[in-house]
């Protein structure tokens, strides 16, 4: 038996293959024929990798069976050799390669003891190029709670920070993106004026989309994933009513050429989120997250505005962003998060997953230095102060944003809120899960009452 290293979650699991899955299947000679008619066939494998339970979902205790073909054109590929890896989320153990037949394989994932996730990670080699699949099998994690630290002065370091944010005149200037408008909305660059590091003013830059039509609507504050990019303004839902602010956070235009961002992201911004994370008060995240609050002030002091209605909404650091924005706003009247990053990121520290960008899963960064600054922008600690409804989603796969850490946040979460799982989903959003988010904004925006009742 044999046993994932570093791990506290008592995890019992064996990596024997135990059946065979029944499947159609091909003969060995018949494995990958190409038809009489054709000269070559190209083959494109494809890993299926899934738990022996419908909700991948389990009690502790419960064994979990994870279920794998190696396919081509829907059909096994016979005798293909694979790799793979299994255990806790973050710290899954290699197992030696075996060969998966034509009806498929079982390989028994273990189980936990403790709330958390166990997972099974699949390659398969073929004509140079390697193919990869997995699933993950969730232990009660409803009941995952954070190991970050909650601290007491907590309240009082964002309540000094507001305070001179809300000192700094907001100094905004709008101009028209021609190019970009459409006959519904018109898109203008926006710059305003925020709070940077040491007494100063920095500018904070965003692609604003409003309806052409005068009137009085709903706001949405989209804040970003992580990295650095250009915006063009969201004239999509600008056109179904909402004036829609797209922000970049690193002080920045954002409609500048694709060149110079790619060449930021490589040099000047590579490793940001871990700049002076020596301190609370020189952090890289203090301007970041005071810029989006600052965002909101634009927002609320736009002449189209309701006066009522403020939605922030983003995925993975944009979840991030717009769980702290929430926390950090009273005028926020409701939140959209996906896959939100930096969510419990001293997971590492106790044996488990941490969240987004895993500074802390390197022992010489786990200083008390930087675990003391984490505590002040974890997102666990901003979850347990919303007040706002909250609509969040996810998928089990994702290994950018561990949905171990993405449970901890949502654990403590007392706001009205709601959670929806994409289970097979990484950390890229497919087609459907991006169309339903767009559909939970909107929802968020006409019925905010329904989340008070879950």
């Amino acid at each position: 038996m044999m046993k994932s290293p570093r791990h506290p979650l008592a995890l019992r699991f064996a990596a024997a293959v135990l059946s065979f899955l029944p499947l159609a299947t091909l003969s060995a000679a018949q494995a990958t024929p190409t038809p009489a008619h054709a000269d070559v066939r190209i083959l494109a494998p494809q890993i299926v990798v899934a738990p022996d339970r419908a909700d991948w979902t389990y009690a502790p205790g419960e064994r979990v069976t994870f279920k794998v073909s190696v396919l081509s054109d829907g059909l096994p590929i016979e005798g293909a050799t694979i790799k793979y890896r299994v255990g806790p989320e973050k710290f899954e153990v290699e197992q030696a390669p075996v060969a998966v037949p034509a009806t498929g394989l079982r390989i028994d994932g273990g189980t936990l003891n403790e709330p958390g996730f166990i997972r099974c990670i699949v390659h398969f080699e073929t004509s140079g190029k390697t193919y990869r699949g997995l699933a993950t099998a969730g232990f009660a994690p409803e009941k995952i709670q954070p190991t970050q630290a909650n601290p007491d002065d907590f309240d009082a370091f964002w309540a000094k920070q507001l305070e001179a944010l809300a000192a700094i005149p907001l100094r905004a200037t709008k101009t028209l993106v021609p190019e970009a408008c459409t006959p519904e909305a018109n898109v203008y660059h926006v710059a305003l004026d925020t709070w940077g590091p040491d007494g100063s003013t920095t500018r904070f830059y965003g692609m604003l989309a409003e309806p052409s039509k005068p009137g009085r609507y709903p706001a949405v504050l989209k804040v970003p994933g992580a990295g650095v990019r250009p915006y063009r303004g969201d004239t999509s839902l600008a056109a179904q009513g909402l004036i829609v602010l797209d922000i970049g956070i690193h002080g920045i235009p954002v409609n500048l050429p694709e060149a110079l961002y790619n060449d930021l992201r490589a040099a000047a911004l590579r490793n940001y989120f871990s700049s002076h994370l020596d301190s609370p008060e020189q952090y890289y995240y203090l301007r970041v997250y005071l810029g989006c609050v600052r965002a909101n002030d634009f927002l609320t002091a736009h002449e189209m505005w309701d006066g009522k209605t403020l939605v922030v909404t983003g995925g993975s650091q944009g979840g991030q962003l717009s769980i702290v924005t929430s926390a950090l706003d009273r005028r926020v009247t409701g939140t959209v998060s996906n896959y939100p990053a930096y969510s419990d990121v001293t997971g590492y520290v106790h044996g488990r997953a941490g969240g987004w960008p895993h500074t802390l899963s390197r022992k010489e960064n786990q200083t008390e230095a930087k675990l003391r600054t984490t505590s002040y922008y974890d997102v666990v600690n901003f979850a347990r102060r919303l007040r706002a409804p909250i609509s969040l989603a996810w998928g089990y796969n994702d290994e950018t944003c561990p949905v171990t850490s993405m449970y901890a946040a949502y654990n403590v979460i007392t706001a009205p809120k709601e959670l929806h799982l994409q289970l097979n989903m990484g950390h890229a959003s497919i087609d459907e899960f991006s169309a339903a988010g767009r559909e939970r904004i909107l929802a968020m925006i006409r019925n905010p009452g329904a989340f008070s009742k879950r």
